[in-house]
């Protein structure tokens, strides 16, 4: 799924990665036509490159894939295995995927075909804006990709927009703000995704101490060992494996973990099959300590949990939404007299500058004591 967890709160989000990136290959080639009419030299291999790569692009995540980077993969981001899986592919298919791995990389000629694949106006986030709003429903992500995609250019090298993009691109950046609130950090989703977490968290800590989970032979092997990035770059049996999970190995050892006689597995379980999700609350402070502390007190009398698993039921954290990163390649516009300027300093609407300061909220998380 492309979303997660979100079709807990969003019931038609159950779109997947492939049907993404077949969606984004389709904008790349729309890009590729708007970008040779513009003047801009990209040959066939070029593009083909260039669509095997956003093709490619987000094959290196897992199942529930944020949740899975915590635990499962030893924080190995999936771009990190998004890359190697190309690698892997290209020993396979030759020059075209080393040709599209140079361009995922950023290691290729021209830097412009890169951005096309990842930035801050990638098709990649011109298809899954539209795509997550109109599968959710949540209207006020969609944008107006094809007039975005119109108005690319390259300047020495580089992605750029025509000046009169510029009202587009700002309804591109508050659709991606709204998107991040209303829907991929919902409350609500944030919560399952916390729970899912903390269940495989702790599937993988009783593994590790000899007790036997059921799980499919992928999963297996992820809950029994702490894979490094270095493992997956030198024993490819770690790839391969990892290539075997999906959905169905989270959902299927989930819906058997929910009887397990570890109360904390058995009650993060099934809370995630019965949709009984914990609470949540959101606050611009961070929770205080004693608060913490009466929630994890709480809950481990109603529950008659010891106090070595309470970190697995009492989650605090952080969320962030970044709108538009000026740590992140920026979208720059070029003006009509040839200056390139960047959005946030060229836009005549307060809105940017504004949108480019990351909004932080803080959670806290709890099963339902009462």
């Amino acid at each position: 799924m492309q979303l997660g967890l979100s079709h807990l709160v969003y019931p038609g989000a159950q779109h997947t990665r492939y049907t993404h990136v077949l969606g984004a290959m389709h904008l790349m080639g729309l890009a590729v036509s708007v970008l040779r009419r513009k003047g801009n030299e990209i040959t066939e291999d070029e593009e083909r490159a260039v669509k095997l790569a956003i093709l490619l692009h987000d094959i290196g995540h897992g199942p529930f894939s944020h949740a899975l980077e915590y635990d499962i993969v030893n924080g190995v981001t999936h771009e990190d295995l998004s890359g190697l899986f190309i690698e892997r592919l290209s020993t396979e298919f030759g020059d075209d995927l080393g040709r599209a791995n140079l361009i995922f990389k950023n290691e290729y000629t021209k830097p412009f075909l890169h951005q096309l694949v990842s930035s801050q106006l990638d098709m990649d986030r011109l298809d899954y804006l539209n795509r997550d709003s109109f599968y959710s429903g949540v209207s006020e992500g969609i944008i107006g990709s094809d007039r975005l995609i119109e108005m690319l250019a390259v300047h020495d090298g580089n992605l750029v927009l025509e000046e009169k993009a510029i009202y587009s691109v700002e309804k591109f950046i508050v659709a991606r703000r709204l998107m991040y609130w209303q829907v991929y950090l919902h409350k609500t989703v944030v919560a399952a995704e916390h729970m899912l977490i903390h269940a495989l968290r702790r599937a993988k800590h009783l593994s590790k101490q000899g007790v036997t989970l059921f799980a499919s032979p992928a999963l297996t092997l992820f809950l029994q060992r702490d894979v490094t990035l270095l493992d997956f770059k030198t024993d490819p049996q770690y790839l391969g494996a990892f290539a075997q999970l999906d959905d169905y190995d989270i959902w299927g050892a989930i819906k058997v973990w929910q009887h397990h006689e570890d109360r904390i597995l058995a009650l993060l379980c099934s809370g995630l099959v019965n949709r009984t999700l914990f609470k949540i609350e959101i606050s611009k402070q961070p929770f205080p300590i004693d608060r913490i502390s009466l929630e994890k007190e709480l809950v481990r009398n109603h529950f008659n949990v010891d106090s070595e698993g309470l970190d697995d039921l009492v989650y605090h954290d952080l969320l962030m939404n970044k709108a538009y990163t000026n740590d992140k390649q920026n979208i720059n516009l070029l003006m009509k007299n040839g200056a390139v300027i960047d959005l946030a300093k060229a836009s005549d609407n307060l809105n940017i500058s504004a949108l480019a300061h990351p909004v932080e909220k803080y959670f806290l998380c709890y099963p339902q004591h009462h």
